[in-house]
Order: structure tokens, then sequence, then C-alpha cells
């Protein structure tokens, strides 16, 4: 619309015309979005976020899920605080600005649903055995009759009971009741390091059948509950999507995919295209009537597991679960009227409320596991990991509170059930399981202590399939002694990167347990991580299947490396090995020498070797693996003195017994200076004294092992020699190792030293490059000494392990390297 206005400006006259213009859209007389919502959005992220890593790392001790520091970071935002509420968090999360804030939180369920897709494997619940899924089973529909109990008592003593007493409003807190969380069940296990256990296998395939029969009643109820028979057209469409996305979309999808990813051709613009598809099937199932969070789901089934799913959430786990994920579990606590349930008064009301809820998972599963026999302890911790919550539980809640299904009262008080339930888990589960306590009960489990005819268990720890078939040798050379068995457990390392839980399941489903009576076969996928499973199995099989008294099972160890060594342990007790091997960390090269191949292995041998429940040996392999039963293996063992050299002597003593095996045993004498004891060696307070008599002990020990070795074995076999060096001062040692590596031995075995109270042993041990192998262990493996030859080193339980001076260890052998390799002549 026009109006003309006149206006006279140096005598002439000049027509000026007003224009207005009227838009029915509502969009253009809206607030600029950049100058008010854009900056409260950012401040409000960065709010959430930075409370939310201050929550977690309060929280860490207590080895709790990510989400349940997102849910309380939401919990003490929403904290009415006189004043500080009003000057600051009103300025910093206002009313107003929340809309665009939830907004972008719901980006952050389809991401993190997207996720819990990727981790889920179908192939896990179509295979599982009778036992996991009863648990699972009974674990659903008990909790949803309990939990609608439950409902209708809050609700009877509630003022909202009229206003929220529907059948879609029972059926919604009963979905919410059942849930059992898989992604934090296994993140539980695995910080608690009770994941290879029996209890954490069952626990883990219990909440996969779970959690997938939650998802699959989530997806048909839902629209049910929210449209009531018009829900049924949503969930038919939904159902044709699922269908469609799995025989049709799945399998070029997955061949693309691989195929990229085996050619190594991705990159982060093209791994944008697969958030793109995440949105677009987030997308569709919202549009027709179900919920985002069922298509990001279905997304994440579809694609292919292995590298490819590992380097996808490395690329995006980042963005994804550290800043848009938090918010929606932010949003939820900011939304739980926590102030409100206080205030009303009835503490004993909300407590007994409380605790039937947190007691109807807990009780389905003592119920479930009783007729299995499973004891008291395991099903009432089985019963507390299945009672663990996650995204879907809340899922379900903000549905039902913003389709005004549940009120304030009984939303607010199912959010904190699910936060207590959780919270409480880990600890209750770590006080029940007490490791250290358990190391203690073990302390004579040796190969020294053990009878001739005894079983003996060993646990080898291997990284890739070329140690596998080298540390083989060991333990064919331990099989000599045809009255007792020998049972090998071959235990895979393998290091978690981000959320592997799709990769750990996959692996914990191929190995024996309570569920199973033998191993199964490796699924043959393509990846690299199923190749190398793959080929260290068979390594082992086929060493079993050539040996009639050995036994072997197959297990697999995922971690991070800086905490793997608990995992390593707790194998160790549950199957009470009496020995771990654990290969070097460095390998040989085609010239001969050895190079280091990973460095973190060093670390891990380290860690193990300090507290470990059992004997532990570390293998370096020379490269020579040819088989006992082809070659004969001609076999060196050095004995200085000290419970390490009594477990070598037993171990040597044991290999000695196998027709094609020789051995000779040396037993280097320590006279003059080099035989002063180190007083500092013993724990303070003894003083000298004490270190005399310890070394007087240790002494006596060693004469009355030898002198048994020599009277029944010596004497008896003539593949058994002894000899005896002196060793006068520190120069003589390298010089008797280079005059006996001229015998051409295949195998050194040594023990690492704990117990000789040696002033010059202790000396040399503070300038060793390897420690972990002890003096003599360290000079053998040095390229300067230019040895042929594989070593084990040995050190012996019930003495206290070694404790490693890392850096200043390091930095010595470096800044000496010289020093060291003088000592040794070059050997062309």
């Amino acid at each position: 619309m026009r109006q003309p206005q006149t206006r006279i400006v140096n005598d002439e006259t000049m027509y000026c015309f007003w224009n207005r213009v009227d838009n029915p859209g509502e969009i253009w007389n809206s607030e600029n979005v950049l100058m008010y919502f854009l900056p409260h959005l950012t401040i409000q992220i960065l709010l959430i976020v930075a409370t939310t890593r201050l929550m977690f790392w309060i929280l860490r001790p207590l080895n709790q899920p990510h989400f349940v520091a997102e849910l309380l970071a939401g919990f003490v935002l929403n904290i009415k605080v006189p004043y500080l509420n009003e000057t600051i968090f009103e300025e910093l999360l206002p009313t107003k600005g929340l809309v665009g804030f939830e907004t972008i939180s719901y980006l952050g369920i389809v991401y993190y649903v997207f996720v819990t897709g990727l981790e889920m494997n179908l192939d896990s619940v179509l295979r599982a055995r009778k036992k996991a899924s009863t648990i699972a089973i009974v674990g659903t529909l008990i909790p949803m009759i309990l939990g609608c109990w439950v409902y209708s008592m809050i609700q009877y003593t509630s003022s909202e009971k009229n206003e929220f007493n529907t059948i879609s409003s029972y059926l919604l807190w009963a979905l919410a009741t059942s849930v059992t969380s898989f992604p934090v069940v296994a993140h539980i296990l695995s910080d608690l390091k009770i994941l290879y256990t029996g209890l954490g296998r069952v626990a883990l395939t219990s909440a996969t059948i779970n959690d997938f029969i939650n998802w699959a009643m989530f997806v048909l109820c839902i629209p049910i509950l929210s449209s009531g028979e018009m829900g049924i057209m949503p969930v038919i469409l939904t159902i044709v999507f699922i269908l469609l996305c799995y025989f049709v979309i799945r399998p070029p999808l997955n061949k693309i995919l691989v195929q990229k990813t085996d050619e190594n051709e991705w990159d982060l613009y093209q791994l944008s295209y697969v958030i793109i598809g995440v949105i677009f099937c987030a997308m569709v199932t919202e549009f027709i009537g179900t919920h985002s969070a069922v298509g990001a789901l279905v997304f994440g089934l579809i694609l292919p597991r292995g590298k490819f799913t590992e380097m996808l959430i490395e690329q995006s786990d980042d963005i994804g679960s550290g800043y848009l994920a938090p918010l929606f579990f932010a949003s939820l606590g900011l939304r739980s009227k926590i102030d409100q349930i206080v205030q009303r008064g009835n503490f004993i009301r909300d407590i007994v409320f409380l605790l039937m809820i947190i007691s109807t998972k807990i009780v389905s599963t003592i119920v479930a596991t009783r007729f299995y026999g499973m004891p008291v302890r395991d099903s009432m911790a089985l019963g507390m990991l299945m009672n663990t919550k996650g995204i879907l539980s809340l899922i379900i809640l903000n549905i039902g509170f913003d389709r005004e299904l549940l009120g304030q009262e009984a939303f607010s008080m199912m959010v904190v059930s699910i936060f207590i339930m959780t919270i409480i888990v880990a600890p209750i589960i770590n006080a029940m399981y007490k490791p250290r306590a358990r190391y203690e009960q073990n302390k004579l489990r040796t190969i020294e202590n053990l009878k001739s005819d005894s079983e003996i268990r060993i646990m080898v720890c291997v990284h890739n399939a070329r140690q596998a078939i080298g540390i083989v040798n060991i333990l064919e050379a331990c099989n000599g002694i045809n009255v007792s068995t020998l049972r090998v457990f071959a235990v895979q390392l393998v290091e978690m990167k981000g959320r592997s839980t799709a990769l750990l399941l996959a692996h914990l489903e191929q190995q024996p347990t309570s569920l199973q009576t033998e191993p199964q076969p490796f699924d043959q996928s393509s990846d690299a991580n199923n190749y190398t499973s793959n080929h260290i199995t068979n390594v082992f099989e086929e060493y079993a299947s050539n040996n009639a008294n050995t036994l072997v099972e197959n297990l697999l160890a995922m971690s991070s490396y800086s905490t793997i060594h608990k995992d390593i342990f707790n194998l160790a007790l549950e199957k009470q090995a009496s020995l771990v091997l654990l290969p070097f960390h460095k390998q040989n090269t085609a010239e001969g020498t050895l190079e280091i191949f990973e460095t973190s292995y060093k670390d891990l041998n380290q860690n193990v070797m300090y507290e470990a429940p059992c004997s532990v040996g570390i293998f370096v392999d020379r490269g020579h693996h040819s088989s006992l039963f082809k070659t004969n293996m001609s076999i060196i063992m050095i004995f200085i003195g000290g419970p390490d050299d009594r477990e070598a002597l037993a171990i040597a003593w044991r290999m000695s017994k196998h027709h094609r095996t020789s051995l000779t045993m040396v037993r280097l004498l320590l006279c003059g200076k080099v035989a002063e004891v180190d007083s500092s060696a013993n724990n303070e307070g003894q003083g000298l004294l004490g270190a005399v008599l310890d070394s007087g002990k240790q002494r006596e020990l060693d004469e009355e092992y030898v002198g048994s070795f020599r009277l029944k074995a010596v004497n008896n076999e003539d593949t058994i020699t002894y000899a005896e060096r002196e060793v006068h001062t520190s120069d003589d040692i390298p010089q008797v190792l280079n005059e006996l590596d001229r015998g051409g031995f295949d195998l050194y075995i040594l023990g690492h030293g704990k117990g000789r109270n040696s002033l010059v042993l202790s000396n040399l041990l503070d300038w060793a490059d390897c420690p972990e192998l002890g003096v003599i262990g360290d000079m053998l493996a040095s390229n300067s000494f230019g040895s042929n030859s594989s070593i084990l080193v040995v050190q012996q339980y019930g003495f206290g392990g070694v404790e490693f001076k890392k850096s200043c260890c390091s930095r010595k052998a470096n800044s000496n390297n010289d020093d060291l390799e003088s000592l040794f002549p070059k050997v062309e």
C-alpha cells in the first residue's frame, strides 16, 4: 500500500512514497535467529558439555557410564538455588531459548540410537542359547507386570490419578520399566574387568536379547499408544520400511561400503553421506508416524560390521557422543522437577516407590536364574546388570511426557529411579567381586609347587598369528609328560578403540562359555580382525589336534592396553592358570635383529609382571618356528638363585621330559664382590641383618632344589647335563654368556631375578634397556650380543611383583647405550 506525501525543498515540490509490504508468512515477522537464538544455543551447549565433563570426572572412580554423568548434569543445572538461578542460570538457560536447545538435542538422540544399532548384533540374538534367552524374556515380561502394578500404586496416591490413569500410560510405564541397555551393560562390565568371566558373558548376551526385544516392542507399541487405532497404519508402514532396508538396500550398500573400506578410499567428506543417510531414515520413520529413533536404529543395523564400523565411530563419535547426545540427557534432567517431589514431603512414600521400581528387574532375573542353579551372588549381580537403563527408556519417558501420557510426578520419579538404579550397579558389583581379595588366596600357584603328574594350566596371550606360531613351540616342549594333561587357554589380546561393542560381542559369541559346551568357530568375515582371529584360532586348534593329552580353549580379551592387564588377571584367576605366557614387545627381523614391534606391549608386560595372580613368562621369539615333532630342540637353563630361577628350572625340568628335547643346566656361582648382599632389595626396617638372613634362606632353598634336580634328572637322563661357572666380577657375566652361546642352543630359560639380593646384579638391572627380562635376559636379547636363540624369562608368583621405574630405566638405557654395547663383541 502506498501513501503519497509532499515535501517542499528549495522552493521545489517533491513527492515521496512510503512503502509498506504485508506478508502473511509468520516466519518473516519472527525474531532474528542470529541475534538471539544462536548465541544462546552456543552458550547452552558449552554449559551443558562443561557440566557433563565435570560430573563425569567426579563419577569416574565409580566406573559410571557417560549417560549417568549427562543426566546428573541436568539435575545439577535444575537445582533451585536462591539468587544463583536468577542471576546466572536463568540468563544462560531461559525458557524461550530451550526450544532451540531441545530441537538440537533430538539430533543427539538420532546419532546415539544410530550407534546403538551399529553395536547390536542380530546374529548373536538368533544364535542365543536357551539360558540367555530365558533370562532375557523373563526379565522383560515380569518387570512389565510388576511395573503396571507399581504405576497403579503411584496413581492411587498421586494428585494426577484421574488425568493420567489410562491404558496407554500403564503400557508406556511398563515398557520403560522392562528396558535393559546393552551398551551400558557392556561399559560397566568392561570397566569392572569382569567382561570375560562366565557372569560377564551371560550378562552381555542376555542384555543384547533384552535390548532387541525392547526395541521391537517400541516399534510396535508407540504408534498405537500415541494414535490409538490410527496407529496401526504407522506400524505396518514401519515394518515395510524395515524389510525394505534389510532385504533390498542392505546387500548392495554393504558391498559398496566394504569395497571402499578395503581400498581405503574413505575421507571425512564421504563419511558425511553416512550421516545424511541416518538423518534421512530418521525423517522417514518420523514422517510415517513412528519415531525418528527407529529409522536411525534400522540404518545402524544394516551397515556392515568390522573395519568400517570402527572407522565410522572413531571419526564421528566426538561430535555425536561428545556434544549432541549430552544435550538430550541433560534436557531430561532439566525437565525433571525433583524439587517438587522433595517439597511435597512424602519421603517414605517416594522411597518405597523407588525401591519397588528398582527391584522389579532384579527379582525377575533372580527367578529366571534359579532354574539354572546359578549361585545367589551371581544371580544378584546379573539382576543388577540387567536393571541398567539407557537411551531407550529415556526416549519412552520423553514421548510419554511430550504426548501427555505421563504426568510430571510420574515422569520425574521414573527418571530419578533410572539414574539411581544405574549409578549403584558398578559400586555394588565391584564390592561383591573384590578382585584383590581373590588374588591373596592363590599364593602357591606356581609350576615349582605342582606335582610332576599334575595337570598344568598355561594361559597364552598373543596379539597376532606370528606370536601364536612361535609360542606353540614352548607349549609343545611342556607337553612331554604323557601321564599329565596340559590345558592351554589361548587369549587373543585386542585393543578396544572407541565404542567397539559390536566387535566385542561378535568375539564373545565365539568363545566357550557356560552356555556352550565346546568352542564355536569364528564367523568367517572379510574384515582384518576376524581374519586374524581365525588364523590364531587355527594355530592353536591344529596344535591341540596333534596332542592327545592337550586341551585348548580359545578366548579373547578386548580393552584398552592401559587396563587390559586386569582382564588377564581375572581370566587367569577364573581358569586357575599356573603360568601366563606373554610375547616380547620386539620382533625378529630378516636381518636377525630384534626391533620394536609395538611399544604398548612393553607397558602391558610390565603391568602383568607387577601384580599377576600366578607365575609369568615373557617369550622372546627369534623366529625358530619348526615343530618339535620334526626337529630336536636344545635348551639351556641358566641358574643363579632365587625363586624366579627355581620356577624357571621347574619349567625346564618339565620340558626335558619331552623325547625330542635336550637340556643343559648351567649354574653361575657368584663369588667375591658379585656375591655382596643388596640390603635395599628387602623391605624397609629389616636392615642388613634381614637381608643376610633372607639370602641365607634363599640359598638353602636353591641348594635343596638343585640337589633334587641333579639326583632325579641329571643322573637318570642322558639328554640332561649339568655344569657350573664361577663369576667373580660383573665383567665375567657377558664373557660366560658368550662362551655358552657358542653351543648353538635353540632356547634360553631364565629367571627374572627376584630374591637374588646381589648388589652387582641390582646395579646392572638399573641400566637395563628391558628390565622386564632381568639382567641376564636383557643381555641375551641385546642386538649387540648377537645370539640367534629364543629366550623365556620367568617370574615366580608369591614373592611380589617387580615394580618398574620406567622413566628412570629408559633414560639411563638410552643415555648409556654405548656402554651396554661395549660389553659384547660384534658378531659378524
